[in-house]
């Protein structure tokens, strides 16, 4: 396992940190600290050696701000790709590679099919993404375990249009990566941390709502 960088979401793991070899994914809503969760995460695995990679398909990485959080910008591998299949097929290079040890993927919501991508507005592409998800997980899922690499996968939150009861919320790109994920984490912003007037950090709850490698539906206040 690698530590997240944060001691007591390491505790509500159970196992000390993510687990090598697996897909993990991390979801919630907008600005609630998902991709400074993995920046920590990074910057926690560079610190023990581990090589990581970057695959920035929402082309919003911040160098600045990843310095910050403690990441080796020089020894980080980033890779911005065009379409969602070049992403994947980056990312699964990177894991048949044997040569990398963590990769993230932000975001999967970002990950836009080819066809989409050279349509026209209007067009319709049911269901187009998760076929091309489900494809890669497939793939992807055995190649990790061999290479013993982790896959971070960023996911964002989107409504679910007539649901009464249960929560209508669900996570982009179809159910795909739900099972294939060995761990997920549900993260919310539930407060802002200030120093005076000024807000210098948020305060986040995570939980964790599946774990294959430990007791799930643990929670960390971070």
């Amino acid at each position: 396992t690698i530590s997240t960088g944060s001691l007591s979401l390491d505790i509500a793991l159970g196992a000390g940190g993510l687990p090598m070899g697996r897909i993990v994914e991390i979801f919630g809503p907008e600005s609630s600290g998902k991709t400074t969760l993995t920046l920590e995460l990074i910057a926690a695995a560079q610190r023990e050696g581990k090589t990581c990679a970057f695959i920035d398909a929402e082309h919003a990485l911040d160098p600045v701000y990843a310095k910050k959080l403690g990441v080796n910008i020089d020894e980080l591998l980033v890779s911005q790709p065009d379409t969602g299949e070049q992403a994947l097929e980056i990312c699964d290079a990177l894991a048949r590679s044997g040569a990398v040890d963590v990769i993230v993927v932000d975001s999967v919501a970002a990950l836009t099919p080819k066809a989409e991508i050279e349509g026209e507005m209007g067009d319709s592409h049911m269901g187009l993404q998760a076929r091309m998800l489900s494809q890669a997980m497939r793939k992807l899922t055995g190649n990790l375990k061999q290479s013993n690499c982790m896959c971070i996968f960023i996911n964002q939150i989107r409504m679910k249009i007539g649901v009464m009861f249960g929560n209508p919320e669900t996570t982009t790109g179809g159910n795909a990566l739900k099972f294939y994920a060995s761990v997920r984490l549900d993260i919310r912003r539930t407060g802002a941390i200030k120093e005076g007037e000024e807000v210098v950090g948020n305060e986040t709850r995570i939980k964790v709502v599946k774990n294959k490698i430990a007791a799930p539906f643990k929670e960390a206040n971070t």
